[in-house]
């Protein structure tokens, strides 16, 4: 309790510091507000040149579009330690001041960065989520709602745990390994839509590798009422914990790669 209070007071001095430059603040987050925006053009364009892709309609690839934004950018949000500035730490140096601290290095790391500025971009997904269970026709329960909230905690923690690969490699090699952004930026880009409409090899690589499509679109689909694969209702929520598995496997390996850190001497 005691280090999740730490994290939430961290948090708030975070974000009071970014919005003290109120214009700057506001200029940044509308910038935000334009590329998710631009994000979502190209859903609508895709829905407006093919109306439907297999058989997902235009309401269900919304659907999909704003799951996985509203995952990723509350990831952003409140990960932007380890999504953003871990690689900057190491070869600033700046790792040696944590590494002294009678702090965990990973709740450190956390409480060092937020993006406040990605609430617009959340914003875009929820009202994605909102449209595209309108024109879905989703008819709603307890189930569903649930299905949905596991969905967006799991997809967060696959998400970090993904992000989480980026700073092992950093702390072997000082920089970052921009392969890693094929798993993390390019899986946002990939699975903004279902996973059936890909080839295999991009099935098998965002099913066991980044299991994006077990995280989100497996409930989903479900969701939608449109189920996946013809699995059982109660693999919607089993699959979904499959992001949890990749975040304490990484956590794992980060806190094991910590011990091989060299500092850089900056």
């Amino acid at each position: 309790m005691n280090t999740i209070h730490l994290y939430m007071r961290s948090m708030g001095m975070l974000i009071r510091s970014q919005v003290q430059y109120t214009s700057s603040f506001i200029m940044q987050t509308m910038a935000q507000l334009v590329m998710e925006g631009g994000e979502m053009l190209a859903v609508i364009l895709v829905i407006d040149r093919f109306e439907s892709l297999k058989h997902w309609t235009g309401g269900n690839l919304f659907f999909f579009f704003g799951l996985m934004s509203v995952s990723f950018y509350i990831t952003e949000f409140f990960g932007r330690g380890v999504t953003g500035n871990f690689p900057s730490m190491v070869r600033s140096g700046q790792l040696d001041t944590i590494l002294l601290r009678p702090r965990g290095v990973l709740t450190q790391i956390l409480c060092s960065g937020t993006d406040p500025r990605r609430i617009t971009c959340i914003a875009v997904g929820v009202t994605a989520l909102i449209m595209g269970s309108s024109m879905s026709d989703i008819s709603w329960n307890v189930i569903k709602v649930l299905a949905l909230a596991e969905s967006i905690i799991m997809s967060c923690m696959l998400i970090l745990g993904l992000f989480l690969i980026e700073g092992i490699f950093c702390i072997h090699s000082v920089k970052s390994v921009e392969l890693v952004n094929a798993l993390t930026y390019g899986g946002r880009s990939a699975c903004q839509y279902p996973i059936d409409i890909y080839p295999d090899p991009l099935k098998i690589l965002f099913t066991v590798v980044a299991p994006f499509a077990l995280t989100m679109h497996v409930p989903a689909a479900y969701i939608i009422g449109k189920p996946l694969y013809g699995w059982p209702v109660w693999t919607v929520f089993v699959t979904p914990l499959s992001g949890a598995v990749v975040f304490g496997i990484m956590v794992i390996l980060f806190n094991r790669g910590i011990k091989f850190y060299r500092s850089t001497g900056s």
